[in-house]
């Protein structure tokens, strides 16, 4: 079964098949699946047509995938181009959200330590 270019795994159940798509997840995929009346439990290979066509049509009624992600990127975009804070903070790589930058912040600025070395601070790659 494909959905918006994506396709869906045959072996999983269909309530943990459907988040594998971008803008899907457990919750959306639950309220599409009990939209189109089909059990949680099924999985993609057992679906009928007209069941697989119901869940196809629920699911594009959403902004999913290219779409998706091309809005998200238009968003960042519009942002870096008017210099506002959340902006230029997505062009530095660094985080967005108002979150601590002293530490805890290894998967945005790569894995920079900073260790005292006799009173100077030196920058170490690890």
């Amino acid at each position: 079964m494909r959905i918006s270019g994506v396709t869906i795994s045959d072996t999983k159940q269909l309530a943990y098949s459907l988040p594998q798509i971008f803008g899907i997840g457990p919750t959306r995929a639950r309220e599409i699946l009990t939209e189109a009346g089909v059990p949680f439990e099924k999985k993609a290979s057992e679906l009928t047509a007209d069941e697989e066509q119901r869940i196809r049509s629920l699911a594009e009624a959403f902004t999913i995938e290219g779409d998706l992600r091309r809005e998200i990127g238009q968003n960042i975009k519009r942002l870096k181009d008017i210099r506002a804070a959340r902006g230029l903070r997505h062009e530095r790589g660094l985080p967005v959200r108002n979150q601590r930058t002293k530490t805890n912040s290894r998967t945005r600025r790569g894995n920079v330590r900073k260790t005292m070395t006799s009173g100077r601070r030196t920058l170490e790659k690890t």
